[in-house]
């Protein structure tokens, strides 16, 4: 069967927790390779709802092991939330299910407040943070003044290490911005608090993949946003912080020599987007207003209201191509059931010329969607488990995105429940 990623084609927020959760099955070991806990993947299942920030997907099924790469924002604060929160839920995190990359810088405290400080200095002009911390941090790991998961089990070098940091930090927090530092005392209670329940799950994940490749086992990738939020490829500057492609993965899961064979690149039947910068088909008014509602469009980390619109072909395909997409998943295609006629963005128009071309990210904001209409089914299609049980309109919206992507639609979700699946052959 190979090795699988699961990746998002748009601004994040398409439902690949919703996929992983479902290809779990038929995978034996899923891995996050890259982001931190600024997102979440909302997933259902027969144990509850679940909102995963830092943990990968999988851990909701039983007899997956799941890694946190070293490409990955280790939040410690979060991550332990998280997994006390879920083991309420009757969710089993040991360190057989759950390991953690030794080369996994930490985010500390100090990212966060530098995130909310820099976010508060931009007022009207701000990026549009989670203010988790995600910038700070990526930006600290490229200055290599980031300390490696795996210097938990070493306190002395920690600790010299961190002193010669902190201090750093708190030149920037008190000069810079006039906010009050961090003492050792805060940071050794945070330590002892957050980073030492998790040591247990500590180890080379490198190496632990590389054997699970030669024993023969099956790895399913979970990119954390989406293509357009790259920080290479994206609508920079609004954008994450890391490398959002598929490409990325065996670089940030820690064993670069394994490879891919799948690429199931994941879409919403329509578009959202959390957070600032340019989303040309955003609609306003009355109209998002039902959309919102009827897909119950609110973030899964911070509960802001996503912007919405049509379906933007433009920019999932170029999204598409980005991920070196190999299949696509549709989901919440239910929510469109509602609309007589469905918009759909098929073309931008720049200084009056269209184009179906993604336009550099300084232009996008003279950018206009061109929006054709096609019919809708105006049923329910929840229940669907094959092709044939779609309606022909429905089945018409998924050939039109197949003809634009060039690239086969293999999931088409109905529901965010497990079960509510079509999967073409």
């Amino acid at each position: 069967m190979g090795n699988c990623g699961v990746v998002g084609v748009n601004w994040g927020d398409e439902g690949k927790g919703r996929m992983v959760d479902l290809l779990t099955e038929r995978y034996d070991i899923v891995v996050r390779y890259q982001g931190g806990g600024n997102a979440g993947h909302t997933v259902i299942n027969e144990k509850g709802k679940f909102a995963l920030h830092m943990l990968p997907s999988g851990v909701l099924r039983s007899g997956v092991v799941n890694i946190l790469g070293g490409g990955v924002a280790l939040d410690p604060e979060n991550l332990w939330k998280e997994i006390e929160e879920v083991r309420v839920e009757d969710v089993e995190i040991t360190p057989e299910n759950l390991k953690i990359s030794e080369r996994a810088s930490l985010l500390m405290p100090w990212h966060r407040k530098l995130d909310e400080l820099e976010e508060a200095r931009l007022a009207d002009k701000k990026y549009g943070s989670t203010k988790q911390g995600i910038a700070p941090f990526y930006s600290d790991k490229y200055q290599k003044k980031t300390v490696l998961a795996g210097e938990l089990l070493h306190p002395e070098l920690l600790k010299a290490h961190l002193t010669d940091i902190l201090e750093w930090k708190n030149l920037i927090i008190t000069k810079v911005y006039g906010a009050e530092g961090y003492t050792w005392g805060m940071i050794e209670d945070w330590i002892e608090k957050y980073c030492d329940p998790i040591k247990p799950f500590l180890c080379d994940a490198g190496r632990f993949l590389m054997d699970a490749q030669e024993s023969g086992k099956n790895i399913l990738f979970e990119a954390q946003l989406g293509a357009l939020r790259d920080i290479d490829y994206g609508i920079w500057p609004y954008t994450t912080s890391s490398t959002t492609l598929a490409k990325y993965a065996p670089i940030g899961c820690g064993a670069p020599a394994i490879e891919m064979t799948d690429v199931i690149g994941v879409i919403k039947a329509y578009s959202t987007c959390v957070g600032e910068g340019p989303f040309v088909c955003e609609m306003t008014g009355h109209e998002a207003d039902l959309l919102r509602e009827a897909g119950a469009e609110y973030g899964a980390k911070t509960g802001r209201p996503r912007r919405v619109g049509p379906l933007d072909l433009v920019a999932t395909k170029y999204g598409a191509q980005l991920q070196t997409v190999t299949s696509l998943a549709v989901t919440k295609m239910d929510v469109l059931s509602y609309m007589e006629k469905i918009p759909v963005c098929v073309r931008y128009r720049v200084d009056g010329q269209e184009t179906d071309q993604f336009p550099f990210p300084a232009l996008l904001d003279r950018a206009e969607p061109v929006i054709e209409y096609i019919d809708g089914w105006h049923c329910d299609i929840s229940g669907a488990r094959r092709w044939e049980d779609l309606p022909e309109q429905a089945q018409n919206y998924i050939n039109m995105i197949e003809h634009a992507m060039g690239c086969r639609v293999q999931y088409i979700s109905v529901g965010p429940e497990r079960d509510r699946i079509v999967v073409r052959s």
